[in-house]
């Protein structure tokens, strides 16, 4: 068993805009990888809220630059910012300080509101950088690049074949809900609903059970020893050599940046 390491299909962008990407299709898929965790890594760290503005915009010019579509990217963006919404709104009214007006008896603190923005900025743009240099990579790809990195096999094991089943297991979730409408089952807010439901989750997780152990069956018979050997290689070019450069300024500019402005407070 083993794998090409190619452009391939990419997770966030369709067919027909794939030529987007040229400009980091050139990229060792390791320099991608690096080069984001660095990001994230250093962005985590600031403090200073125009320097995590300036963090921000540099995720932003760097999806302008990759010309990856803006409006698929930011939807996706989007659904990361609805799972921590509620707790940015909460934060002003549970952080202390000078409230600038009360709800219901609590306190709108501008210290909470500031931290609220501190925590969006700094989650905006992680994950937006992540997604324009690690989201455009295809699964296998980002397997093996995370492999080349030393990173255990189990873990990447794992990530390989999240990837490649989650659209099986879709299918097959599609293919029970279309057995139960064929039998008149609509959703509705009683206790049949809610035990069929339960049933068509302990089903699924069946199935799934059941095909894990015929495809292991499956990757036995095909030899397959716990190791996916590579049958393409990676090389750093030139082009790594000029995006590392330019990442070690931008990395090195906020640096100084949060050490001046950290300073000055």
């Amino acid at each position: 068993m083993g794998h090409f390491v190619s452009s391939g299909p990419k997770i966030l962008i369709s067919a027909d805009t794939a030529q987007s990407t040229r400009t980091l299709d050139g990229l060792d898929p390791r320099s991608r990888v690096l080069a984001a965790l660095c990001f994230a890594i250093l962005t985590v760290s600031l403090n200073s809220f125009p320097v995590l503005i300036l963090a921000f915009g540099v995720s932003v010019a760097t999806l302008l630059a990759t010309r990856l579509p803006i409006k698929a990217t930011l939807l996706r963006m989007a659904a990361m910012d609805g799972f921590i919404i509620f707790m940015l709104a909460l934060l002003p009214f549970t952080v202390p300080g000078q409230p600038l007006f009360f709800v219901f008896g609590f306190g709108f603190s501008l210290e909470g509101l500031l931290k609220a923005a501190e925590i969006g900025l700094t989650a905006n743009a992680v994950i937006l950088m992540l997604m324009v240099l690690v989201g455009t990579l295809e699964p296998v790809t980002l397997g093996h690049a995370l492999h080349r990195l030393k990173t255990p096999e189990t873990l990447v094991h794992l990530l390989m074949f999240t990837v490649r089943y989650i659209s099986v297991l879709h299918q097959e979730y599609l293919r029970l809900r279309s057995a139960m409408k064929v039998r008149s089952f609509r959703l509705s807010n009683s206790i049949h609903t809610y035990r069929t439901i339960g049933y068509l989750v302990g089903m699924m997780l069946v199935r799934s059970i059941d095909r894990s152990e015929r495809i292991l069956a499956a990757m036995k018979c095909r030899g397959f020893t716990g190791t996916i050997p590579l049958l393409d290689t990676m090389r750093f070019t030139s082009c790594d050599g000029v995006f590392a450069v330019c990442a070690l300024f931008v990395g090195t500019a906020l640096f100084i940046l949060e050490w001046k402005i950290g300073a000055a407070y």
